[in-house]
């Protein structure tokens, strides 16, 4: 389980997100998430990314299950009061979904309804606390919760967006809260995340919880360019669209680059796995993973025992 690869890191662990769903069935996330589920330890439940409506967080974290999919279901703090999250974290956990992932959520100036109204109820890191509340056994207003087991309490961060130097103390502050997991914003300036994770070291927050930097697969430029242009917290730098745009192969090069970006990001001291996000769908998650050498592909204890499964079959 997640959980028990965060707690005890015997290898680096492999996140990704889930496409996802503007309607559909069951069937067709399972033909969606057919060529990366098998290579992660556990798929992300987004909760409407860039403040654009999908099929819900928990909707979505139920089907991933039921696929056999680990699920990490996502909260945001954007569109919702903390009665309602908690109610969708209650709801999660009667299906036995024990891994959440708070998140503060892209503004929705970032979406197609700029004139839907913010809640911010709560902001990210009050969030790890009411999860980590729920996750001890109660809400926040002191009744009684049952979970079902042990909660996996993650969080995000972005390692490169000013102010720079407050971005590893908000890292340990959401440590603090309760989070064992961290997954940061992609990012394509290596040396702000080296700089990011010495800092985590330093303060402690990389020896308590596990630090997935992330990684996004594409095929060309202009999705680089639309990253740096539309996306809340990212910076892509000129050369490195020109990299990918002058190339022979853009698709090879765009690859390349991810990899090279990944090989960095899991040499860096207190770094404890990957979070991938695919563009792709061209079986490039599987590709990375075994060139990486991480994964549950590349875990001996699954090796041994053929444990590693998934429902769909297609």
């Amino acid at each position: 389980m997640l959980r028990d690869l965060v707690r005890d890191r015997p290898r680096m662990i492999v996140t990704a997100e889930c496409p996802s769903m503007d309607g559909g069935s069951v069937a067709d996330l399972g033909e969606r998430i057919a060529r990366i589920a098998p290579y992660v330890d556990a798929m992300n439940a987004t909760d409407n990314p860039a403040a654009h409506a999908h099929a819900s967080n928990l909707a979505t974290a139920i089907a991933l299950a039921q696929l056999g999919v680990e699920p990490l279901m996502q909260l945001v703090c954007r569109d919702k009061n903390r009665i309602a999250l908690q109610a969708d974290v209650a709801g999660a956990a009667l299906f036995g979904i024990t891994n959440f992932c708070a998140l503060t959520g892209d503004d929705v100036t970032a979406g197609d309804e700029p004139e839907a109204r913010r809640v911010f109820d709560l902001d990210g890191p009050q969030l790890v606390s009411v999860l980590a509340g729920m996750g001890r056994g109660t809400y926040l207003s002191g009744r009684t919760f049952h979970p079902p087991g042990e909660f996996l309490v993650a969080a995000v961060e972005n390692p490169a967006a000013p102010p720079l130097d407050y971005r590893a103390e908000r890292a340990r502050l959401k440590v603090d809260a309760g989070a064992s997991l961290l997954q940061l914003q992609i990012c394509y300036l290596p040396d702000r995340l080296a700089d990011f994770m010495a800092a985590t070291v330093r303060n402690g927050a990389a020896a308590r919880a596990a630090i997935l930097p992330s990684v996004c697969l594409t095929r060309n430029a202009r999705a680089l360019t639309f990253m740096d242009e539309k996306v809340p917290g990212i910076h892509v730098p000129a050369a490195t669209i020109a990299r990918v745009a002058g190339a022979a192969d853009p698709a090879e090069e765009a690859f390349v680059l991810v990899r090279e970006l990944a090989a960095h990001a899991l040499s860096l001291p207190g770094v404890a796995g990957l979070h991938i996000t695919d563009f792709r769908h061209d079986g490039s998650v599987e590709r990375l993973v075994r060139e990486l050498r991480i994964g549950p592909v590349h875990d001996p204890s699954i090796a041994a025992t053929g444990e590693m499964t998934y429902a769909h079959h297609g």
